[in-house]
């Protein structure tokens, strides 16, 4: 190879060389682009209007939260919107949604139910749901610290009777039941200074499927029904546990609108079943731990003169002792 090609191939090189190094820095030192330097958004020229700032399926119990005023242009604002100028915030906490809004869509007048309305009770139970009344006194319904909106715990306590002391038992029978009114009043009462109102009440509606709605209906005949208020997250923590031993599954669905609905959905699903209890030996060492037998007589036979008259047979746990040929049965009910 001559000089000549020689010296135009290494210039060559040298220009591709140069080349590639301008356009690396030109990539990597290109600054990012400044959020100032963004055309600020324009400013919506109308009234502040209400609207939701989370989803709100049907029968959803609004608080505080749920709500809040927001800027609209004028020329889309409706007249069943609720206007700032005009609108008491507080009287719509308490309110149950009857169609379904989506997070900051306007809030209708048509979408809600007031408490004393026609048809407010059925728009806060969900598809399928039953509202069930339960008579509760101070001592079983948490001093009235119980609100429409809350979720709860039944507990039932009854006594075994038996020969011999009778047993005391409490069993949690039903798990995760939404509170919808306490008496009449399916909203929280507030004093002059916007606090709530603790007051007692003697019934409490919950929200339970057709089949617990028949069980707490047998549960009021064999004891004491009291109530035990849960802790909000109470049922995002089952829920997990559920979700990892397998007993609950949210679906293939990829979507993270429709799995946070099934979620939803499942945390506010009353339970039965897997329920914890406690006997009066676990408070008291003088209590039963165990049900007493119960003896079942048998009516004697027509009295015969001379002999004399067995006037009942008392049946339960019995010992076999044989003695050679001679086989004899010992009763052993009541004996702790």
């Amino acid at each position: 190879m001559d000089s000549r090609k020689l010296i135009l191939l290494v210039g060559a090189l040298m220009v591709a060389a140069i080349t590639a190094f301008a356009a690396r820095s030109m990539l990597v030192g290109s600054p990012a682009p400044e959020a100032a330097a963004l055309a600020a958004a324009p400013k919506i020229d109308g009234p502040e209007v209400l609207v939701a700032t989370r989803a709100l399926p049907v029968g959803t119990i609004l608080d505080a939260s749920a709500l809040k005023f927001q800027p609209w242009p004028k020329e889309l604002v409706e007249n069943a919107y609720y206007m700032r100028s005009g609108t008491d915030l507080g009287k719509l906490i308490g309110t149950v949604v009857r169609l379904p809004i989506t997070a900051g869509q306007p809030v209708t007048q048509g979408q809600l139910v007031k408490p004393g309305d026609r048809g407010f009770l059925a728009a806060a139970l969900g598809p399928g749901m039953r509202a069930v009344t339960v008579p509760v006194s101070a001592q079983t319904s948490v001093a009235g610290f119980v609100f429409p909106g809350d979720h709860i715990d039944l507990i039932l306590t009854q006594s075994v009777e038996g020969d011999g002391p009778p047993l005391r038992a409490s069993e949690t029978v039903m798990r995760n039941l939404r509170v919808l009114a306490t008496d009449q009043r399916t909203t929280d009462q507030k004093d002059e200074q916007g606090n709530t109102v603790v007051q007692t009440f003697s019934t409490i509606t919950v929200e339970a499927t057709p089949k617990i709605a028949e069980q707490i209906a047998v549960a009021q005949t064999i004891g004491t029904l009291s109530l035990s208020l849960r802790s909000l997250a109470d049922n995002a923590s089952e829920l997990d546990r559920a979700i990892a031993s397998g007993s609950v599954s949210v679906g293939d669905t990829h979507d993270a609108k429709g799995e946070e609905a099934v979620l939803d959905r499942l945390q506010n699903t009353p339970q039965t079943g897997n329920t914890t209890y406690a006997v009066g030996a676990d408070v008291s060492r003088f209590q039963r731990r165990t049900a007493p037998p119960r003896a079942n007589t048998q009516p004697a036979g027509p009295s015969i003169p001379g002999t004399p008259v067995v006037a009942a047979i008392a049946a339960g746990p019995k010992v076999r002792i044989a003695r050679g040929n001679a086989v004899t049965e010992v009763s052993v009910a009541g004996k702790n």
